[in-house]
Parts: structure tokens; C-alpha cells; sequence
């Protein structure tokens, strides 16, 4: 793909790129790719907070720590993109619900073991259940199946492409 410059309409349309088969109006992807992770966030946050009590970013949180035995905080900051002290904060959440203990770092003695309480696991294994469900409810409703698999593949390499080269960190 390369970056062009068209006129249309005697106007200068908005930056393009283009490949052999197609033409994407960058601004208008960058557009629908922001309001679609915005819209699907919020509907699950919806089903998860009306069935478990939970917002999305805890969810995705007690989800991490679940697949990520003897995660910190700082690998849960770097896992999604968000400053140290506002994932402290959330963790301070999750510790006052009963979800998550920490513990102290046998290698680090500055930092915190984070596990999951029984409690915790509860809620995580019944959460990805309404999750899941939600989100293929979402997603199956406005996707073809092979557009979809198309689809996760690009965002896979995208987001491997971006982490990669540490684009996106927060600042601070």
C-alpha cells in the first residue's frame, strides 16, 4: 500500500492509501476503528456489570492475572497500554472487592506479586462465560464469519507491529 494525495471533485480528498484492489480513507478507518472498540466496550461492560458487578477493564484485568500467574502491576501497565499509577489504582480496586491479593516479590522486594483471590477466579471463569457470549452476540450479528477471521488477523499483526516497536506507550 502507498500513501496518496487524490483530487476528486476538484477538491484534495482526505489522505489515502491504496493497493492494487483498494483504495482506504485513513482518517475514516482510524474513525470506525475508534468507535467500534468504543461501542464494543461499552455493551460489555453492560452485560458484565448487570450479571457479575464488573466493568470491562476489570474484567480484561482479573482475566490477565488469571493467564499470567505471578503477574505486578507493571506488566499488567504494559500488557494495556495504561500509566503504572492508574493500573495501581485499579488493582487497589480489585483488592478491596476480595478478587486480588498481593503478595510480596520474592525477586523485587519494591514490587508485588498479584494472584488472584478464590473469590477472584469465581468471578473470572463466570465473567468470560457472559463475555464471550456478548461479544460473539456483537460480532456474529454484523460480521461474516470469513470477514471476521480476515479481520482478527490484520488487527493481530497490527497490534504485534505496534508492540513490537513500543508505539503507543503512555507518556510518564
Amino acid at each position: 500500500m502507498q500513501p496518496s494525495s487524490e483530487v476528486s471533485s476538484g477538491k484534495l480528498s482526505s489522505m489515502e492509501y491504496t493497493s492494487a484492489d483498494a483504495v482506504v480513507n485513513l482518517p475514516n478507518l482510524f474513525s470506525d476503528l475508534v468507535r467500534c472498540e468504543t461501542r464494543l466496550y461499552n455493551a460489555l461492560t453492560e452485560s458484565l456489570r448487570a450479571q457479575h458487578g464488573i466493568v470491562t477493564s476489570q474484567f480484561e484485568s482479573l482475566r490477565f492475572l488469571r493467564d499470567h500467574p505471578g503477574a505486578r502491576v507493571i506488566d499488567l501497565a504494559t500488557e494495556f497500554a495504561a500509566g503504572v499509577g492508574a493500573m495501581s489504582k485499579g488493582v487497589d480496586r480489585l483488592e478491596r472487592q476480595g478478587w486480588v491479593a498481593r503478595q510480596p516479590n520474592p525477586a523485587d522486594r519494591r514490587s508485588s506479586v498479584l494472584t488472584l483471590t478464590d473469590d477472584g477466579v469465581r468471578l473470572v471463569e463466570a465473567a468470560e462465560e457472559t463475555f464471550t457470549r456478548k461479544l460473539a452476540e456483537l460480532l456474529g450479528n454484523s460480521v461474516p464469519d470469513a470477514s471476521l477471521s480476515v479481520v482478527a488477523q490484520a488487527f493481530s499483526r497490527l497490534r504485534a507491529a505496534l508492540e513490537h516497536d513500543r508505539i503507543g506507550l503512555p507518556a510518564g
